[in-house]
């Protein structure tokens, strides 16, 4: 008669609340309650955070990495671990405590294809005083559009395209200057997003493939 083998899937498992560690560590560090002597025990425990080091060495370019070690031991070990530990075991409260939120901008970017910092750039230029730094301020930003515009969106645009949107970003408050104008762009300018690299689409002859020379 055949001898059936029933196999043990992990998706039938109980979910590993460490698994950077694996299923391995976990059990040692189960095991580690049935120690019977507290001085091998502790010498055990020594060991199994020894090895969860070994298997997740980033966790040393953390503040108070060797406590978090020990703590993540006892989380795994059910917080029921008496050994002479270098540190208190966690509480409930440290363990699910969560962490702060990070505050995020409310106001939506008025552009998306110039990017929130062209906002600032607007309000800092806006302040300035009428005259030539403010003029030179304001056709420089106006190149930097130009080009976010260019990566983002068609392959040409007018000049007072740019000078317009300028004006409506910053409330009315930058008036472009009589007889404002931008320099030409190289023949040989190629704008491409970020993370395009050379060969990808636009170098097999994509969107900006007639601003290359021929």
């Amino acid at each position: 008669m055949e001898e059936t083998v029933k196999l043990e899937y992990n998706t039938e498992r109980e979910k590993l609340q460490m698994p950077e560690y694996g299923r391995n560590v976990l059990n040692m560090s189960e095991q580690l309650r049935d120690i019977p002597d507290r001085e091998k025990r502790t010498q055990q425990a020594r060991a199994v955070v020894k090895v969860m080091e070994l298997l997740n060495p980033q966790v040393r370019s953390e503040e108070n990495w060797e406590r978090k070690l020990w703590d993540q031991l006892y989380i795994m070990a059910g917080l029921d671990l008496d050994i002479d530990s270098p540190y208190s075991v966690p509480t409930e409260e440290q363990i699910n405590l969560r962490p702060m939120p990070i505050p995020l901008q409310s106001n939506p970017v008025k552009a998306r294809h110039y990017g929130r910092n062209i906002e600032s750039i607007i309000d800092l230029i806006a302040e300035q005083e009428e005259g030539q730094m403010k003029t030179e301020m304001i056709r420089s930003l106006a190149c930097y559009m130009r080009q976010q515009y260019l990566i983002w969106n068609k392959d040409s645009v007018a000049d007072g395209t740019i000078f317009a949107d300028i004006e409506k970003l910053s409330g009315g408050r930058i008036s472009i200057p009589e007889g404002l104008v931008l320099p030409r762009i190289s023949n040989e300018a190629n704008f491409q997003r970020p993370n395009m690299i050379a060969g990808g689409r636009n170098g097999r002859g994509g969107r900006n493939k007639h601003r290359n020379k021929k």
